[in-house]
């Protein structure tokens, strides 16, 4: 199958600490990956009482290293942090960068009840994006680009509490990587302990025999252990067509 390429949509520099092992499993693969911030984390009180827009200047900075170590290409939106709205101007906003980056799958926040993973910046910018693919199918919302008709299955950052399917990433082949990505953000904001790292991946990948996992929701696959997200075994049943630019109705 010729090169896939799946979009990371996240809400802060340092969120996609959590993904970085599925993404590093994709670009094993060859594919490219697009990690998308919406905002550049300006709110963070890691620098001490320096101006908002120096910080997202820094910020920006760890998200272009963060890139270099992950392999992948970043983007920043403008959004503020701790303010982003999952209205339909923001989701327009994010349709015209799926409709230009052109995702076979796109990764993003879910709905959850832990502590971190219900930050509002999280579960908004995840609703963005999931309506953002819905939108970026649209010609008149996403003119003058052409629109993304192709599916792009969602996968979510998974709850302790979720009930929809699972699919388990195994990262082992790419722990030396994450926990490089851990040390870096840990060394600049005092987030991404290295021991908290090793045990998340142990605790998610023990329930699937793997040594070290990470698991999302499955919004649209077939759910399982997997070596990577791409290529996705699609589950879409009746509810979409990839030619057409509405969503049929169930």
């Amino acid at each position: 199958m010729a090169g896939q390429t799946l979009l990371v949509g996240l809400a802060h520099p340092d969120d996609e600490v959590g993904a970085a092992g599925t993404i590093l499993a994709q670009r094993a693969r060859g594919d490219r990956v697009v990690v998308v911030w919406l905002t550049r984390g300006e709110m963070t009180e890691a620098f001490g009482a320096i101006p908002t827009d120096e910080v997202a200047r820094i910020r920006e900075e760890h998200g272009r290293v963060a890139g270099e170590i992950l392999g992948v290409e970043t983007r920043f939106l403008d959004l503020p942090d701790t303010g982003v709205a999952a209205d339909p101007a923001t989701a327009r906003r994010v349709a015209a960068v799926i409709a230009d980056v052109r995702p076979d799958a796109v990764l993003t926040w879910g709905d959850a009840w832990g502590r971190g993973m219900r930050h509002p910046d999280h579960q908004a910018s995840g609703k963005v994006f999931r309506d953002a693919i819905t939108l970026a199918r649209i010609a008149k919302v996403v003119a003058p680009a052409v629109p993304h008709r192709h599916p792009a299955p969602v996968f979510t950052y998974r709850g302790a509490h979720s009930t929809l399917p699972v699919v388990a990433v195994d990262v082992e082949p790419h722990v030396d990587t994450i926990l490089a990505l851990a040390d870096f953000y840990r060394e600049r904001i005092g987030f991404g302990d290295r021991a908290w790292v090793q045990e998340r991946l142990r605790a998610q990948g023990a329930p699937f025999g793997l040594r070290y996992a990470e698991v999302w929701d499955a919004w649209e696959t077939q759910p399982g252990v997997v070596p990577a997200l791409l290529p996705a075994p699609l589950d879409f049943g009746e509810h979409t067509h990839p030619d057409r630019e509405e969503e049929i109705p169930l």
